[in-house]
C-alpha cells in the first residue's frame, strides 16, 4: 500500500515574527500567516485529499482551514482532525524566549552559537538532547521522547490510510525538518521550512521517501 502525506508548515505567527521560541506554546497567526495558509492551499488546490490533520495548536488548525478553503479537487472536503502527535518539539524553559539567545545558551557548551551551527555540526536528535540538557527544569523533549509520540502519529495514519490516498498534515517547522532529515540524508537540515511551505512524503509500507522538501514556489509542480 502506498499513499502520500503533504506536510505543511503553519503560517507565520506573532512569535515567529518576533523571532521567539515557539514549541508547545502558541500564538495567533499574523496577516501574513493567514496569507501563508491560503497560498499553500492554492498550491495544493488540485489535490484530492482523503484526510486532513493538524496538530493541537491554534496556528496549525487555522492554517489547515485556510488551506482547505482553496481546495477544488476534493469532491467531499474532509473535516480536519486534530492529531497531537505532530505538534512542535517542546522547548521547555526556553518557550517564548528570544530564539538567538536561547540557541546560544543551548549550544555554547557544544561549541555552537546558533541553531544553524548545531544543525551543521550535529544531528537533529542531538539538538533535542542538548535542549533538554540545558533546560534547568528538564521539561524540554529529548529525541527519545519526541520520536515516541511522532512515531505513534505515523502508526495511526498508517492504520487509517488506504492505497493511493493523499493526506494533508499541517504541522511545524522543527517537526517537518526532523522528519525530512530522518528519512532523507540528502535533506539540508540547516535549512528550516518556511511558513506555508510544503513537504511531500511517499509512504510505502515501512519505506518513507521525501519527494520534496520546503517548497513554496508558484512554478513548482506539486
Amino acid at each position: 500500500m502506498s499513499f502520500n502525506i503533504y506536510l505543511v508548515r503553519h503560517g507565520q505567527t506573532i512569535l515567529n515574527r518576533y523571532n521567539r521560541m515557539q514549541g508547545w506554546c502558541d500564538s495567533p497567526l499574523t496577516p501574513k500567516g493567514t496569507q501563508d495558509g491560503h497560498m499553500a492551499g492554492h498550491h495544493l488546490s488540485h489535490i484530492n485529499f482523503a484526510k486532513a490533520f493538524h496538530s493541537d495548536t491554534t496556528r496549525a488548525e487555522k492554517t489547515c482551514h485556510f488551506l482547505l478553503q482553496e481546495n477544488v479537487a476534493s469532491p467531499e472536503l474532509p473535516e480536519p482532525e486534530e492529531l497531537p502527535a505532530f505538534r512542535e518539539q517542546s522547548y521547555g524553559y526556553y518557550e517564548g524566549s528570544d530564539s538567538d539567545q536561547a540557541w546560544l545558551m543551548i549550544g555554547a557548551s557544544h561549541g555552537c552559537r546558533s541553531f544553524h551551527e548545531m544543525a551543521a555540526k550535529y544531528s537533529m536528535d542531538d539538538t533535542k538532547n542538548f535542549t533538554k540538557q540545558a533546560d534547568p527544569f528538564h521539561n524540554a523533549e529529548d529525541a527519545q521522547e519526541y520520536w515516541k509520540r511522532v512515531d505513534a502519529g505515523f502508526d495511526y495514519i498508517k492504520s487509517i490510510a488506504h492505497d493511493g490516498d493523499n493526506i494533508l498534515l499541517v504541522s511545524h517547522g522543527t517537526t517537518i525538518r526532523s522528519i525530512a532529515a530522518r528519512f532523507d540524508k540528502n535533506v539540508d537540515q540547516t535549512v528550516g521550512p518556511k511558513n506555508g511551505s510544503i513537504t511531500k512524503l511517499v509512504m510505502n509500507g515501512n519505506d518513507v521517501q521525501v519527494a520534496y522538501f520546503n517548497q513554496t514556489d508558484d512554478e513548482f509542480k506539486y
